[in-house]
């Protein structure tokens, strides 16, 4: 079967289509532009790849290959309704769907129970750390990661294995396709607010979830937010028991994701928690979660009150123990989502130093939405006496050189993508 991936820049599709490789597919695909992602899959054996989404390159690789299932990104229904791609499938009678078909399929012709990992934040690191147990612990599983990691590729297809450890969003009710074996939740917070217009609609997404899933595993908190309470299909957890920061994980959030994946592998395996205790500890972490790019120069990917909050936890415990001076330069994802948390901002940035504000990261826009400018932002922040706008010049670029050489901890809190804050830092600071 030949399987051709729209959006194959991105970090969901990037996964799917070496999945897709990986379990014996002949692979092809298109992207808009050029990126670390793109990269990647042409780097990893996909080659037959274009930037070219106009119609003309798909047309020729269904002449010479006839393509016989296209799988594309959300954003691209979204972004294009009839996009040249999409009209060129449906008049040639192509198959079309999303990810979600595609892994359905995957799951049944391959008989592997999904372990769907879900939440508006954590769920990045908590995939990968219940990846890292896994392969710790020598159990044979298939995964598919929304972040690259050092300890093995962006996704892993394994004849042998029993389960398929998946990084499931709730974006564009994606994750509402699945019935899950087991499905741990690591933070639940409204989001997406052009798919879920109101809190309680993005609640009962979540509720409707959880009832398709045989096992969940949650934290009380959480419960209590979206309304469920503990039974024999719902595990709530604490987040108040002692023994999660006994981890040496930094970071309180880092540490409760971390607790949650060792729940997640001790119920695959059948082994006690903590016998993943050791490993745990030893986790690498995952590229744009607190990752350091050159001495005292993090990045990490956060665009919620929730998410930043989990950032500046670990940075503060950073800097305290380092003696340092706490420097964020933070990048919102998307105007549209700052009409909607302008006002959550108030204190997430407390214990910082000095902040600088570079415009927001633009993607699935309204454009009927007027632009809120670093300076408008600002203006909801508690400590605005700490921020001031910036822009990705060098003039920026000169400011973080100075308070690298002063000893400063300086944390990026950015989006990802081509022409990101992340892809501005890779460039000019990483070696």
């Amino acid at each position: 079967m030949h399987i051709y991936f729209s959006g194959i820049g991105g970090s969901g599709i990037s996964s799917f289509a070496l999945l897709a490789l990986e379990a014996g597919f002949q692979v092809s695909g298109s992207d808009r532009q050029d990126g670390a992602y793109f990269q990647y899959v042409k780097q990893h054996g996909i080659t037959d790849i274009s930037l070219d989404q106009s119609g003309a390159f798909i047309a020729e690789t269904h002449k010479n290959n006839p393509i016989d299932w296209f799988v594309y990104t959300s954003a691209l229904s979204m972004e294009q309704t009839e996009s040249p791609e999409i009209r060129f499938c449906r008049e040639n009678g192509i198959r079309t769907s999303k990810r979600d078909e595609f892994l359905n399929m995957l799951l049944a012709e391959k008989n592997q129970k999904l372990i769907a990992i879900a939440g508006t934040h954590g769920k990045s690191t908590t995939t990968a750390m219940v990846v890292w147990l896994c392969k710790d612990a020598g159990l044979p599983i298939s995964y598919s990661l929304g972040a690259k990691v050092s300890f093995g590729d962006l996704s892993l297809f394994n004849q042998d294995s029993e389960y398929f450890v998946y990084e499931c969003d709730e974006f564009d009710r994606n994750f509402l396709a699945f019935h899950p074996f087991l499905s741990p939740i690591s933070g639940i917070s409204w989001d997406h607010h052009e798919i879920y217009p109101t809190r309680e609609s993005y609640n009962q997404a979540f509720r409707d979830f959880i009832g398709q899933s045989q096992t969940t595993i949650l934290w009380q908190r959480d419960a209590e937010y979206v309304g469920v309470t503990a039974n024999d299909r719902i595990k709530v957890i604490d987040e108040h028991t002692p023994a999660i920061h006994e981890l040496i994980i930094p970071g309180k959030f880092n540490r409760e994701d971390a607790w949650i994946a060792m729940e997640t592998v001790a119920r695959m395996t059948g082994k006690p928690m903590e016998s993943f205790k050791e490993s745990m500890d030893r986790f690498p972490g995952l590229k744009q979660r607190m990752e350091l790019l050159a001495p005292h120069l993090y990045t990490n990917y956060a665009h919620t009150p929730e998410k930043i909050a989990g950032g500046m936890s670990a940075s503060l415990e950073i800097a305290r123990e380092n003696n340092q001076d706490l420097v964020i330069i933070y990048e919102p994802l998307t105007n549209r989502r700052q009409h909607y948390i302008k006002d959550e901002y108030k204190d997430v940035f407390q214990g910082a130093k000095k902040l600088y504000w570079v415009p927001s990261y633009l993607a699935r826009e309204d454009p009927n939405l007027p632009i809120l400018t670093p300076a408008e932002l600002i203006t909801h922040l508690d400590n605005a006496e700490i921020a001031e706008p910036a822009e990705l010049d060098d003039a920026l670029a000169a400011r973080i050189r100075e308070h690298l050489d002063k000893g400063d901890l300086v944390v990026a809190m950015d989006a990802s993508g081509a022409g990101s804050l992340d892809e501005w830092l890779r460039q000019k600071f990483a070696a």
